[in-house]
């Protein structure tokens, strides 16, 4: 008995990571089972159980974006319609940013996109910028690597062969520039239309937005 009391402990360690192997490769064939059931492939990148209908959400377990081989076991000889990406690319450094976008470019099918949305550094509100900066104050900043602006965020994506289209973000001058979009395109919840902040004070929380597109 006084054994089992001391093995508790590391029962419970091995049945965390149990169930924690089992999400993956329940994860994975879910993925898999949403390649072969549909003809036009929508990808969310870093979703953390955040996605619309008819959209795949994937996570780093399942979908590495600096592995090649990654790519290749969840989507075979498939290329991918839509990627969609909201508050992923902060996380990478640099260099990883460029490799992740080239990586996505390469699985694109032509005349393919991606949504991406980081935060903003040229947002108007100091708060804003203290709470997104690297190793800001709020909530995930603590791996915040790199934070953008709309120019910085183009090149990576224009540097990997993408032709850019910027649809939301902020401009030298503290003004907030927008183009329209469909969010059946690709949601961003972080943005001036969708953020429930924004009710109460109109641009508290945007995002950079832009479309990359794969000619």
């Amino acid at each position: 008995m006084k054994n089992l009391i001391k093995n508790i402990p590391i029962l419970g360690n091995l049945i965390k990571k149990l169930k924690h192997d089992l999400g993956i490769i329940t994860n994975y064939l879910r993925i898999r089972w949403y390649v072969k059931q549909n003809d036009t492939l929508k990808i969310v990148i870093g979703a953390s159980s955040i996605f619309e209908n008819g959209w795949c959400p994937t996570d780093i377990e399942n979908l590495n974006l600096l592995k090649v081989k990654s790519f290749n076991s969840l989507f075979k000889n498939r290329k991918i319609d839509v990627f969609l990406a909201e508050h992923v690319w902060e996380h990478l450094t640099p260099e990883d940013a460029s490799e992740a976008a080239e990586n996505c470019h390469s699985y694109l099918n032509s005349g393919g996109y991606m949504r991406i949305a980081v935060p903003d550094g040229l947002h108007q509100d100091k708060n804003y910028i203290d709470a997104v900066d690297v190793g800001g104050t709020g909530a995930g900043s603590c791996d915040h690597k790199v934070l953008y602006n709309y120019k910085t965020l183009s090149d990576v994506f224009k540097n990997a062969g993408f032709r850019v289209e910027l649809l939301e973000y902020f401009d030298e001058e503290n003004n907030f520039q927008s183009n329209s979009w469909d969010k059946k395109q690709g949601m961003i919840h972080r943005s001036k239309r969708y953020d429930e902040r924004n009710k109460q004070s109109p641009l508290a929380y945007t995002s950079i937005i832009i479309d990359a597109f794969k000619d």
